[in-house]
């Protein structure tokens, strides 16, 4: 992809009020580290979230994403929840997709049944009506039927979830490396290349076969 495909089409992000927004922030950073338009919805719970768990000032909002989001060769552009004719809430306009990291439960519940009474969900219900990828990272223990039941609905639509489950193969040493592993697994499903985790190479049992095979 050229940087003219990337200023033309770029990903939409959003963040509910699930714990976790710090998923989220991340995958922004890297989105536009490498040159790709971010688009950001944020719900007021996730605001509240933000604010208790990263410490942001959500009375400042606008002022904050650019203070934390400067200096990116990607252009970020901020959506407030309640902006329903927002450009990511009509279907005529062009971008990759959607991922809602942290996604909680209620609005999983809202994509899978085609509720859509915010930007947020408005949103997510283009990228089905259009066919484009859109990525859900529920972020919630236990699970019940109905959580169950949203998700199975999802995927049956071709909706990739990615659920907060960091591996520990790679032998993480800090928080941050089990951040880039799970911000790493959505860039995946997106198609997009990133160095964030080591991958899988096989271990010592593929390195030494049994049976002299």
């Amino acid at each position: 992809m050229t940087h003219l495909e990337k200023e033309k089409r770029g990903w939409v992000v959003g963040i509910t009020g699930a714990s976790g927004s710090i998923y989220g922030i991340r995958l922004i950073e890297v989105l536009l580290a490498q040159g790709y338009p971010v688009h950001i919805v944020v719900s007021n719970a996730g605001w509240r979230v933000l604010g208790e768990e990263l410490g942001w000032n959500a009375g400042k909002r606008e002022q904050v994403l650019k203070e934390k989001f400067e200096g990116f060769p990607g252009k970020l552009y901020y959506h407030p929840i309640a902006d329903i004719g927002a450009t990511i809430a009509s279907g005529s306009f062009q971008v990759e997709g959607m991922v809602i990291v942290p996604c909680s439960m209620g609005t999983l519940s809202s994509v899978a049944n085609g509720s859509s009474d915010n930007l947020m969900t408005r949103a997510a219900d283009v990228m089905l009506k259009e066919g484009r990828t859109l990525v859900l990272v529920p972020r919630e223990t236990p699970l019940h039927a109905i959580h169950l039941e949203n998700m199975l609905k999802l995927a049956r639509l071709g909706v990739r979830l990615i659920p907060a489950m960091p591996a520990f193969y790679f032998h993480p040493k800090t928080i941050e490396d089990l951040i880039d592993f799970q911000v790493g697994k959505i860039l995946d499903s997106l198609r997009i290349e990133h160095s964030l985790f080591t991958r899988w190479s096989g271990g010592q049992a593929a390195a030494k076969p049994s049976n002299g095979e």
